[in-house]
């Protein structure tokens, strides 16, 4: 199957603080989406897989592009995926996104812990929080963060937004306890 690519967008914020003393080095948290023709809108199509499959290569595109802005892939730490689908979709047709976007993005930056992940169907210009958790262990909790994709002219009903969020750190002045990260062990990443 081809995939029908409308639009790419990277991008990057830079937090230096958050009412306490100034971070150095600042958190760099990016999302990188792409806006692709829906093949299955306004209709029920059984076989979704051959999709997840074309989609693999834009998935390992937008994961290369989002660690390159951020650094590189040892500057990233945590990670997430999500999906907006348009409204003469399917919240299936996001699920896609979890092979595509997520072993995609592992096999650019690493990690053994789940990449989380957020979907649903919705009008054009939504806004998805995209959940954000240690790319070495799920359970460190000072990474678990979000970060907002979407974009005002999508995704059209027959379109989804597919996206990928990355950050270089955890929350700026996380101070809740849990795993920190120096103590991550071996069998961590799918705790």
């Amino acid at each position: 199957m081809d995939v029908d690519i409308r639009k790419v967008s990277v991008n990057i914020d830079t937090v230096y603080h958050e009412h306490g003393p100034v971070q150095d080095p600042a958190l760099r948290i990016g999302a990188a989406y792409a806006v692709v023709t829906n093949p299955f809108a306004g209709k029920y199509v059984e076989d979704l897989m051959p999709f997840m499959d074309a989609l693999k290569p834009l998935g390992k595109r937008l994961a290369t592009e989002l660690s390159d802005a951020l650094g590189g892939p040892d500057a990233v730490e945590a990670y997430g995926k999500g999906a907006i689908v348009g409204v003469e979709g399917e919240l299936e047709h996001g699920a896609i996104w979890h092979v595509a976007g997520g072993w995609s993005m592992r096999e650019v930056v690493g990690g053994k812990a789940i990449v989380p992940a957020a979907k649903t169907v919705a009008y054009t210009g939504y806004r998805l929080p995209i959940p954000l958790f240690h790319k070495e262990a799920a359970y460190v909790r000072g990474h678990f963060g979000s970060m907002e994709v979407g974009a005002i002219d999508a995704p059209k009903p027959r379109e989804v937004l597919y996206g990928l969020v990355m950050a270089t750190g955890g929350r700026i002045h996380e101070r809740l306890g849990g795993l920190r990260p120096e103590d991550i062990s071996e069998h961590d990443g799918q705790r």
